[in-house]
This record gives structure tokens, C-alpha cells and sequence, in this order.
């Protein structure tokens, strides 16, 4: 299912921008984007999406800011004065004016990235005010809550439409099972009689042995009942009458139960002898696919 969440959060000197996309999956594909961030907190959000999200391909973008600047960036202010002073003196000796600060900065090894659980403790290492990873998880985790949050609202309205035409495809599936039983029950006597019309022709050039003919319409009528599928059929479309309305996740029993659909009327539309029912097994195959394509999108 597909949707779209966004989540702002602040926690001491860290806010934490969070952004949430999904779209249609079989299953749960993660990925994270954004700002680098430490094994622990990568193993947070995915634990965390993965409780609110079981089918889907998911992007997680994640922009994490420490005061005015941007987390995973640092300044090596060492860096930066070793460097300046280099510049300087060389532009003493070629006579022209000195570096200024987007030149020092331009400088390898000044202006650094990295995750930011690590620049948090070196702040708070150094004497100034550590945020720290724990401030960190509560800015980040907030953010996602929002945007899940937000997210649930337009998967859950999608839902809605998707119930709804799931509906309309099962209620024309229970409708073509009615109609197949209606015909189903006129077929053995369908068989006697065209069974009885060959012998009879048959009858007229060789004897005929009339126990042996009744037994032979019983074991052709037989073979050709359908009874016991259009009772699975049945059974089959309750159950995803009900999945449809039950809450939670229910994309994977409903794909299974679209399997085990498609199989019964495979099986009576091997076993159909009349022109009708093979008319209706085909229209409900083509209301079965339908099911099946929405099915992919159902959590």
C-alpha cells in the first residue's frame, strides 16, 4: 500500500527530520537515506517500521541537525589552523593576498563527515554541552512516530477503497458459485439423457445391457460432480469476506485464499460438461485476477 508521513521533533540541541515513503511490496523493503547514522540507530528504525509495516517498499529519509549545523558534518578546527597558517606563508613568499575562510575550508581534511553519535559524545567530551546519543534517539524517534503516524492515515484511506472494490469482486464470485450450483444440479440428469439417446441408437444395431448402461450414467455423473468443490468454493469466499474486514494485516491470508479460489474452479472447469458452466467459470477467472492484482497491494 502506498502513502507518504513526515515527522519534526527537537531533543536538546538535536532536531530530527524524518520522512516516510511506501509504496506497494510483496514484502518489507527497507531502505534508510539521508544522514549517516550510527549501526544502533539504523537498528532502531528499522525495528520500528517494521512493527507498523509488514508488506511494502519503504524509504526512510532522515535529515538529523545539531544546533545551526547539519549533523554529519564537522570542522577540524586543528585542521583548519594548520592549514591557514600553511597558506599564509605561502602567500608571503609568492606575494599576493592571503587565503580566506572558503579557501581553508576548501582544504582536505578540515571539513569532515561522519555519524553523529560520534560527534555528539566529542562534543561532550571536549567540556561543552553534549546532546548525546540518548537526545538523539528521543529527536529521531519522535520524528518517525509522526511520520508513521501520518503515514497509517493515507495507507488507512487507501484501505478503504481497496475494501470496497475487494468486496464487489467477491460478491460477483459468490454470485457465479450460485449460478454454477444451479447448473451443477441439472447436469446428471443432463448425462442420463444423452447417454440414453446414444443407446438407443446403439440399441438398434447390437443388444444392450440396460443394468450395464444405468451403471455407466452413474460412474459419468459422478466424475462430473462438482458438489465438493462448490462447498470449498463456498467456505473460500466467507473466509475473504471476512479477512477483508478484519483489522491488522491480512494481504498474505488473502493471497492464499486467492490460490486455493483459483484452484476449485480450476478443478470444476475441468470437470464442467455444459457450455454454461464453462461460460461461467471463465468470468469468474477474469473476477478472480482482479482479486489477485488488488491483493498485492493489501497489507
Amino acid at each position: 500500500m502506498t502513502g507518504y508521513g513526515r515527522g519534526v521533533a527537537s531533543h536538546d540541541d538535536v532536531r530530527a527530520t524524518v520522512d516516510v515513503r511506501a509504496v506497494n511490496h510483496r514484502f518489507v523493503d527497507l531502505k534508510l537515506r539521508g544522514t549517516p547514522l550510527s549501526a544502533a540507530l539504523e537498528d532502531a528504525i528499522a525495528t520500528r517500521v517494521r512493527r507498523k509495516i509488514e508488506r511494502g517498499s519503504v524509504v526512510v529519509s532522515v535529515k538529523l541537525v545539531r544546533g545551526n549545523a547539519p549533523a554529519g558534518v564537522r570542522i577540524d578546527g586543528d585542521a583548519a589552523a594548520r592549514v591557514h597558517r600553511m597558506l599564509v606563508e605561502l602567500a608571503a613568499r609568492l606575494a599576493i593576498p592571503g587565503p580566506d575562510l572558503a579557501l581553508v575550508l576548501a582544504q582536505p581534511g578540515v571539513v569532515t563527515t561522519g555519524e553523529l553519535d560520534d560527534q555528539l559524545d566529542d562534543a561532550g567530551a571536549g567540556g561543552g554541552p553534549a546532546a548525546g546519543p540518548a537526545a538523539t534517539l528521543a529527536a529521531l524517534d519522535a520524528a518517525l512516530g509522526q511520520a508513521l503516524g501520518q503515514l497509517d492515515e493515507m495507507r488507512l484511506a487507501e484501505g478503504a477503497t481497496l475494501a470496497a472494490e475487494l468486496h464487489a469482486r467477491v460478491d460477483e464470485l459468490v454470485a457465479t458459485r450460485t449460478q454454477i450450483a444451479v447448473l451443477a444440479a441439472g447436469v446428471p440428469q443432463l448425462l442420463a439423457r444423452r447417454l440414453s439417446d446414444r443407446v438407443k441408437r446403439l440399441a438398434e444395431e447390437v443388444g444392450v445391457d440396460q443394468a450395464r448402461i444405468a451403471q455407466e450414467i452413474a460412474l459419468y455423473a459422478d466424475r462430473a460432480d462438482v458438489t465438493e468443490e462448490l462447498v470449498r468454493l463456498a467456505s473460500h469466499l466467507d473466509q475473504a469476506r471476512a479477512l477483508i474486514d478484519s483489522p491488522g494485516a491480512v494481504g498474505r491470508r488473502l493471497d492464499f485464499l486467492v490460490q486455493e479460489i483459483g484452484r476449485e474452479l480450476n478443478t470444476i472447469g475441468a470437470k464442467s460438461t455444459t457450455a454454461e458452466i464453462t461460460t461461467a467459470i471463465v468470468g469468474a477467472k477474469a473476477a478472480l485476477e482482479k482479486v489477485r492484482e488488488q491483493v498485492q497491494n493489501v497489507e
